[in-house]
């Protein structure tokens, strides 16, 4: 005799009222695929790009867009990722009501030390599937940005490795980022 098992798929809503009520904790975990997924923790080398990035980014592009750090945005109905750093369009709400949805983004940066092929498997359909125009999947260990543009069904049609000691270059507004300043 075969057992069927039933899997029930959390949905964003579901989700979030987990949240409200305490059953999830305040960080360290997303919704990707209908799934709750334990995020690795962030180590220092990881969170030291975040933030150059961070920097980098404000200076760079000043008040004309949001720059959201591990913040959710809202991929589909069952998922929910928590990217390091969005380049979100600007509003004056500031998405106070609903989280954005990947079409308010202009960019998503995942920065990996150990988790570019579950990025790469996972995240990287999900952002192109909801309308990110451009995400950039940074691998810290190997110090080389691989850049995706133009997004079509669940992945991009288009890519580009970027290694240490050039430049990654934004394709729908004006960003070049010096990959010797972000890995010094």
């Amino acid at each position: 005799m075969t057992v069927q098992l039933k899997k029930r798929l959390v949905s964003v809503a579901d989700y979030h009222k987990m949240a409200e009520i305490g059953i999830l904790p305040e960080r360290g975990v997303e919704l990707i695929n209908g799934e709750i997924i334990e995020m690795s923790p962030i180590g220092s080398k990881h969170a030291k790009i975040v933030n150059k990035l961070n920097q980098i980014l404000n200076v760079s592009l000043g008040q004309s867009v949001i720059i959201s750090v591990q913040n959710p945005i809202i991929a589909n109905d069952f998922s929910e990722p928590e990217p390091d750093i969005t380049v979100l369009k600007r509003r004056e709400d500031f998405y106070e009501n609903e989280h954005p949805h990947g079409k308010d983004a202009l960019l998503v940066i995942e920065v990996s030390d150990s988790s570019v092929a579950y990025d790469r498997k996972f995240k990287l359909p999900l952002y192109a599937e909801s309308g990110v125009p451009e995400c950039w999947l940074i691998d810290v260990e190997k110090q080389e940005i691989y850049t995706h543009w133009q997004p079509a069904g669940q992945a991009y049609k288009f890519s580009e490795l970027v290694q240490r000691g050039e430049l990654a270059k934004t394709r729908y507004f004006e960003l070049e980022l010096d990959t010797a300043q972000l890995f010094r």
